[in-house]
């Protein structure tokens, strides 16, 4: 007899989201700083085109996050997210 799975419940969900290397770069572009490219690469290990994919494929797209990318002098290119329950 086949024992059907339950879908994954919107719970289960956040916590996948929330570990693992999009958990992580979630939780640097929600510091008050924000995130650059190099910091999330470093955080990762990944390459830079891949964190950029990860950020438009799976934060923005999939997840429906609100990513903003603001410019800094000193920093270049700073990606910030509001934490969970914040208002911008």
């Amino acid at each position: 007899m086949a024992n059907p799975q339950k879908p994954p419940t919107a719970a289960s969900k956040s916590s996948a989201l929330a570990s693992g290397k999009l958990g992580q770069i979630i939780r640097l572009l929600q510091r008050a700083k924000g995130a650059t490219i190099d910091d999330l690469t470093e955080v990762t290990g990944w390459q830079a085109h891949s964190v950029r994919g990860a950020i438009s494929g799976q934060l923005r797209k999939r997840h429906g996050l609100a990513v903003s990318a603001t410019p800094d002098a000193s920093r270049g290119l700073v990606y910030r997210l509001p934490k969970a329950g914040g208002t911008r």
